[in-house]
């Protein structure tokens, strides 16, 4: 999902974010009395004025952009620049409310229970689990199950590994590839990733096990490790990768890092901006290995699903053109009834389309790179819950990480089973 304040991944300094430090010496990002704010324009000037304030103000973090008046921004925003803010809104009569006053807390809530749940040493889907966690979790995979096989995509920036599984149940079958985690700060991404593997394994759900057992999976949950193990230990807001750039910005966006029509939309020259592309295509060494790898798999990869938050949304190509893919009406059609499974669970309704028009410009995407440069044809992104209205939407409680799990593995069923009838999964 798009953040698109400029300079924020300078956090020491830009943000003047209060800064502790922990006992292993990192430094934990605050946002102490940082307030959360919903703003909604009524007309294109005022529509105007709130974007302009998204890419000049390092003081403001936007984490959900509007995409048309009538629509609301959320931002977050710093203590010393509130008056400037709300005097703004004030007197340009922008409709506004306030909706927390110290964001802080619900971070502070996360890491305590966390904490606490982690002595229990159980891997489960009850709450969100680290990345040490998740490694240690697929290794078991591989070790209790002869279908499983451990997978090494390459390093991170900070030498960890981009780590993996293959679960097959026979040569000669088609793949589907699982990308979780992407981006860091979405920690339903992974959860939700996790969450499906276990299923293709120990579930009896005729469905389920036909799908597990029809094709090759090659899932990664954790595409940015860096940048994941950083929102557990630093900043819970992070979302690029962690090579630096310059003295005091960090990481590029891995998911505007890809090299299909890179930086030509929705993204930013800014090495400080959280949509920042990278000197060029494939900066990125997580970016660059997992597409080496994605690239071993060409002639059987058929699908490549991504998993984000948030907005309740199916996409699918192109993010750096309105104009339309060549079998757009076959993704068009698979969405409509994907998005209809997914609902029948719980209710939970998804808005879809392709990239550009659903939610905004955006190139350089993984899923684009796999359909225009890997000629994978059945290419979608996940924008998990919560809905667009969320007001601390990559906060998500945990009690609903199963229910995201069982309604997305039903969305994904439907997706699979709709391609597979247009005959885009065969061999």
């Amino acid at each position: 999902m798009k953040w698109n304040s400029a300079g924020y991944g300078a956090v020491v300094g830009a943000l003047l974010v209060v800064l502790a430090t922990l006992g292993d010496g990192a430094e934990l990002a605050r946002y102490d009395n940082y307030r959360l704010y919903q703003v909604t324009p009524r007309s294109e000037q005022q529509f105007r004025t709130i974007a302009a304030m998204e890419e000049t103000s390092d003081s403001l973090i936007f984490t959900e952009t509007a995409r048309q008046v009538g629509e609301p921004f959320t931002v977050i925003v710093a203590p010393h620049k509130l008056a400037d803010f709300t005097e703004t809104l004030e007197s340009d009569h922008i409709p506004h409310r306030l909706v927390e006053t110290n964001v802080q807390r619900a971070f502070d809530e996360e890491r305590t229970r966390i904490a606490s749940k982690r002595t229990r040493g159980v891997f489960d889907w009850t709450d969100y689990q680290p990345l040490e966690e998740i490694h240690r979790w697929l290794d078991r995979l591989a070790s209790e199950h002869e279908e499983v096989q451990l997978l090494d995509a390459g390093r991170s920036y900070q030498n960890r590994t981009l780590k993996g599984v293959r679960v097959s149940y026979g040569e000669g079958r088609p793949a589907i590839f699982l990308e979780g985690g992407i981006h860091a700060r979405e920690w339903i991404s992974p959860a939700t990733v996790t969450y499906i593997l276990n299923e293709l394994l120990t579930s009896e759900d005729p469905q389920v096990r036909a799908i597990a057992e029809r094709y090759d999976w090659y899932v990664f949950p954790n595409a940015n490790p860096d940048g994941y193990e950083y929102t557990f230990r630093v900043n819970r807001l992070w979302r690029k990768t962690r090579k630096p750039y310059g003295v005091a910005c960090y990481g590029a966006d891995p998911n505007r890092n890809w090299d299909f029509h890179w930086a030509e939309q929705g993204t930013s020259s800014n090495p400080c901006a959280d949509t920042y592309a990278g000197p060029s295509a494939f900066s990125e060494i997580e970016t660059k290995s997992l597409a080496a790898f994605v690239r071993t798999l060409r002639g059987k990869l058929r699908a490549y699903i991504a998993f984000h938050s948030y907005s309740q949304l199916l996409l699918f190509p192109y993010g750096h053109t309105g104009a339309h893919s060549p079998n757009h009406r076959d993704l068009n059609e698979i969405a409509n009834a994907t998005v209809r499974s997914l609902a029948q669970r719980y209710g939970t309704w998804y808005t879809y389309g392709n990239v550009y028009d659903a939610i905004y410009p955006a190139s350089g995407s993984s899923v684009d790179w796999s359909y225009g440069v890997e000629d994978v044809k059945i290419a979608y992104t996940y924008e998990l819950r919560p809905g667009p209205n969320a007001f601390n939407g990559f906060v998500l409680p945990p009690k609903q990480i199963i229910p995201t799990g069982q309604e997305t593995l039903d969305s994904l069923i439907t997706l699979l089973e709709e391609s597979a009838e247009r005959g885009y999964l065969a061999v």
